[in-house]
């Protein structure tokens, strides 16, 4: 009997040594960890447990049977973040360059199956070199198995991918479909044709950072939500993030201790609206202030900063919010800012997460770019997805809120629960500017004539009362009582029902 026990140790340290000391060291001097300390920094000490620790792969061809290591390049299992579950998988690069084989593509899926079949959420953590060559279509068979299992846990549990090393070809579609990508700085990189064949077929000459590298993806594609210094930052982000999510889509999110006053007045909000309409001012002033504990979880912060998305607390449960910046593009919303808030917007709404949208938006951005780029789709995209979200919704317009960009910023008659105003709120088709010089075209040529008419279109629209006279606008709210109305619209929309009429899915403008 002791033999046998003896046996499986021997067996679990072998395993647990991967691709040897040489390789693992080697993963060390490049300033990553390894699969299994990544796995150990991510879950909460002693609570993984895992699966298929000595599966090895079945290939014969270019003598692979020589050549087995237990686990086959990827570590599986679940384990817990702050005591609620989570399933892992976790590459490990020091096994054949952490590609994947057939096997190795049947552990992760057999995790994914067990995520949704338990409902909690699947956090891959990537350092592949890609599909196993040795193995050809059967690697590649792995890949799109894979793939169907992120398509159908797509709304059903929350799935987060990290990139800690390349990802590459095939390797990039399965986290490009997963609900949130970190990657960490300097050591990681995504793209689906290397510098090499971009050189051969297009002759750019291009570093794998810059065609793929944290700065690229967070910065001008938007593939990633956001980067990190290291793997432990990156890990301990993810636990983070995982504290302000459900565990699935029938699942409510998380309830934390808090210990900041509903009721909190700010009345430094009082004064964050300059006088001055065209002057910027922070918008992620407000959104702190009215957060419990000024704790705010920013998603892709680094890209198109013109809107702001993100989670925050109110009374301990978690709120998606919107947020137009002043600061960037005068707050206009264009091509990137919409895709960004749209798909920001249909993540809360799959997991039950209520929304918050802070407004002050001029408009669409104009220009021959824009158009020539389809900004018609993508701001269609935003309008969707506000429309079809039948979570609680909360929408507070600071400043501008003009022509269609107030329409799509959660109006009213998107279906929006509470709509507030601030009294330095602006809602009108255009600014007074603008409008004077169509409707008096006439009088162009008399300054004073049509300063005249401009005051009286101030006078006139420049406020929130004409939208509250007509029911728009629920309440014009002080700004620093902004927290404690908000806060109180969403304790009485806890029980909310709304259903959309039945239909196979809908066909949002892609």
């Amino acid at each position: 009997m002791k033999d046998i026990l003896q046996q499986l140790e021997d067996r679990r340290a072998v395993a647990r040594l991967g691709g040897g000391e040489k390789r693992i060291a080697s993963q060390h001097a490049k300033g990553k960890l390894t699969a299994r300390e990544r796995v150990e920094v991510l879950l909460d000490e002693d609570s993984f447990e895992e699966f298929d620790t000595f599966k090895a792969h079945r290939c014969h061809d270019f003598d692979m049977q020589e050549n087995q290591f237990p686990g086959d390049g990827v570590i599986t299992g679940w384990g817990t973040i702050n005591g609620r579950l989570v399933y892992v998988f976790s590459q490990d690069f020091t096994v054949f360059g952490g590609s994947l084989s057939e096997t190795h593509a049947e552990k992760i899926c057999k995790i994914m199956d067990m995520a949704v079949q338990n409902g909690a959420p699947v956090i891959g953590l990537n350092d592949s070199g890609g599909a196993r060559i040795q193995e050809g279509v059967a690697s590649l068979a792995g890949y799109a198995e894979v793939f169907q299992r992120n398509i159908m846990a797509s709304g059903v549990v929350p799935q987060i991918s990290v990139i800690m090393g390349p990802c590459a070809g095939g390797a990039v579609y399965s986290p490009a479909m997963t609900d949130f990508i970190f990657m960490v700085k300097e050591s990681s990189y995504m793209f689906v044709t290397g510098p090499d064949v971009v050189k051969t077929v297009t002759n750019e000459v291009v570093t794998a950072e810059e065609l793929g590298g944290a700065s690229t993806h967070t910065k001008k594609s938007s593939v990633a939500d956001a980067a990190f210094e290291n793997d432990v930052e990156a890990l301990f982000e993810v636990r983070r993030l995982v504290d302000y999510l459900p565990l699935n889509n029938r699942d409510k999110a998380p309830v934390r201790p808090f210990f900041d006053e509903p009721g909190r007045l700010d009345h430094s909000l009082d004064t964050l609206v300059p006088d001055n309409a065209n002057t910027p001012y922070d918008m992620k002033e407000l959104i702190v202030k009215t957060a419990d504990e000024g704790d705010f979880y920013e998603i892709q912060e680094d890209f198109a900063k013109n809107i702001i998305t993100g989670f925050i607390r109110l009374e301990g449960q978690t709120v998606g919010v919107v947020a137009n910046q002043p600061m960037v593009l005068a707050g206009c919303l264009d091509i990137d800012s919409s895709r960004k808030a749209a798909r920001f917007v249909r993540f809360c709404d799959a997991f039950e997460i209520p929304l918050l949208t802070f407004v002050d938006v001029p408009g669409f951005l104009p220009g021959t770019g824009q158009e020539y780029g389809g900004v018609i789709k993508h701001g269609a995209k935003l309008l969707f997805a506000y429309g079809e979200a039948t979570v609680p919704k909360v929408t507070v317009i600071t400043r501008k809120a003009y022509g269609g960009a107030y329409d799509v910023m959660a109006s009213k008659h998107l279906r929006g629960d509470f709509n507030y105003a601030w009294p330095t709120a602006e809602i009108a088709v255009m600014g007074a500017k603008g409008a004077t010089e169509i409707l008096y075209r006439s009088e162009l040529g008399d300054p004073d004539k049509i300063a005249a008419r401009t005051q009286d279109y101030e006078d006139r629209f420049a406020n929130p009362f004409v939208a509250a006279e007509r029911g728009f606008i629920d309440e014009v709210i002080m700004p620093h009582s902004t927290r404690k109305r908000v806060s109180r619209a969403f304790a009485s929309l806890r029980n909310k029902k709304l259903q959309n009429p039945w239909k196979k899915h809908d066909n949002i403008p892609l």
